[in-house]
């Protein structure tokens, strides 16, 4: 089950809400949810490669690259924020609970 975790730009003040765990959404609706965080470059990417595996008839594939999707996406989308300049602005127990997920020590 994803959790969420505040996170805030320094600069601009921008507040993002990061994700760390098991992404239901993207096993659900595949990039469309990367595509609504915003992360057209990932959700596009993820759409294309659903279409390619299935018009290729690779059902057993295509369902393999759903379920890893759904594990790796919250952790890519998180620490692409954190590479982006924001910073975690939550609760310390959230934080350190996020850290550990995201493999960041």
């Amino acid at each position: 089950m994803a959790k969420p975790v505040r996170l805030r730009h320094p600069d601009s003040g921008e507040i993002k809400t990061g994700f760390y765990g098991f992404s239901w959404t993207s096993l659900l609706f595949g990039g469309i949810p990367a595509l609504l965080r915003g992360d057209i470059a990932m959700g596009v990417a993820a759409i294309a490669f659903g279409l390619v595996l299935g018009g290729l008839g690779q059902p057993m594939l295509s369902v393999m690259a759903i379920l890893a999707w759904a594990w790796i996406y919250n952790k890519h989308y998180t620490r692409d924020l954190l590479n982006r300049g924001f910073e975690f602005d939550d609760s310390p127990e959230i934080v350190a609970e996020a850290k550990r997920a995201l493999g960041l020590g």
